[in-house]
């Protein structure tokens, strides 16, 4: 998995679709900010989730963006998407890798190296943890710290992706913290001051 230092967000969709979720999405990617884009919704049917994926997929492969599903393995192959990420209650990360082959799947690690050394020995793409600050966009119930980034570096090259609370006045801690990725969500489409091409043109 290639890491480009000037694409360094990992941009989570909102939970909600709108209409005019299509041609933000194409104003973020035109920043050239953006290596992944990660579908999440929870409470929208599978068909839905195709009709949405598929939108997102085009816009993905015209910026080069690469397309990642949440949770779900088996949409994720339906779409042919780049890759899945899996939470901690998901499909284990062997089996994934039976339906995916090579694509990309990322695994949630929290705060644990523990978890950390599991998905590296399974051969995960990449690690996320956090929650580094607080967030609105999910309860918070692990906390993840910089010191965890830095003990991670030591065991291992796979790339880490921040997660949690990150917005523009603390996102440069985590990369001068070595944090390949930064997963973004809430800072991008409920912010109440900025529209989400403002927001992401603050990270820089």
């Amino acid at each position: 998995m290639k890491i480009n230092k000037k694409k360094f967000i990992y941009l989570i969709s909102p939970n909600k679709i709108k209409k005019s979720f299509y041609k933000d999405l194409t104003n973020i990617f035109k920043t050239k900010k953006v290596s992944f884009f990660q579908l999440r919704l929870k409470k929208v049917s599978f068909k839905n989730k195709i009709v949405i994926g598929r939108k997102i997929k085009k816009i993905c492969k015209r910026y080069k963006v690469k397309f990642l599903m949440n949770d779900d393995v088996f949409l994720a192959k339906k779409l042919n998407t780049d890759g899945c990420h899996l939470g901690q209650k998901d499909m284990e990360l062997t089996s994934a890798r039976k339906i995916l082959k090579k694509k990309i799947i990322g695994v949630t690690c929290h705060n644990s190296i523990g978890l950390a050394k599991i998905a590296i020995k399974n051969k995960a793409d990449y690690l996320a943890f956090g929650a580094f600050f607080a967030s609105k966009t999910k309860k918070t119930k692990y906390k993840a710290n910089l010191s965890l980034l830095k003990k991670i570096k030591k065991i291992t090259k796979t790339p880490t992706v921040a997660i949690g609370g990150i917005n523009s006045n603390n996102f440069k801690k985590l990369l001068l913290n070595k944090a390949n990725f930064l997963a973004i969500s809430g800072y991008i489409w409920k912010n109440k001051k900025l529209k989400p091409i403002e927001a992401i043109e603050k990270l820089k």
